[in-house]
């Protein structure tokens, strides 16, 4: 099973459109992270919203804590700073709400920039690729065939008559001699064939 042709002409066509293919690959996914991190930018008013939100709540807890060994009105005062601590620890969770948002589109976005393009090259270029290795391997199979020689002769008369150009025209023309069986027509015409799916015979 060959990859690629052995004539030069489409050697060079599918090497540029796999390099090409590949490239375009590479641009969506270096696009899509870069999209990424600039999507995680936004988490940060989050992160600051998170650190303020835990600073409060541990300072606050402290002063707590401070204020219920006030004699008498320690545990009066103990309770309105714990509510407030109770505020910080919600702004520090809104803080991380925010960031696994932030996080959670990042990654979709990044996901579905990667995806669609990817997709996209893949489907015009794979089933091209795909489709010239079994056709190939298919007519390799053929020159070793009893008859195979014939076969793809009768393939370059079917095909493209610009291709016939360089094969010698005998009396009667090339479809009457590959009729009569002309050993040399047909070895020319089944080169012919061979060189349009761009294999050496």
């Amino acid at each position: 099973m060959r990859l690629y042709a052995q004539t030069p002409p489409r050697l060079i066509r599918q090497v540029l459109a796999d390099l090409i293919a590949l490239a375009l690959i590479a641009v969506a996914v270096k696009f899509a992270l870069t999209v990424h991190d600039a999507l995680l930018l936004l988490a940060e008013p989050g992160r600051k919203a998170q650190g303020a939100g835990d600073d409060l709540a541990t300072g606050l807890d402290g002063a707590a804590d401070a204020a219920s060994k006030v004699p008498l009105i320690g545990g009066s005062l103990k309770k309105p700073l714990q509510f407030a601590a109770g505020a910080g620890n919600g702004l520090s969770d809104a803080g991380q709400s925010v960031q696994h948002i932030v996080g959670q589109v990042a990654d979709l976005t990044a996901l579905a920039l990667i995806v669609l393009p990817v997709a996209f090259v893949l489907v015009l270029w794979l089933p091209a690729r795909l489709r010239w290795i079994r056709r190939s391997a298919a007519t390799r199979r053929l020159v070793d065939s009893p008859g195979g020689a014939d076969l793809l002769a009768l393939r370059a008369l079917t095909g493209p008559q610009r291709d016939l150009a360089a094969v010698a025209v005998p009396a009667g023309g090339l479809a009457d001699a590959w009729r009569r069986g002309d050993q040399q027509v047909i070895a020319d015409l089944s080169r012919v064939a061979l060189e349009r799916a761009g294999l050496r015979p």
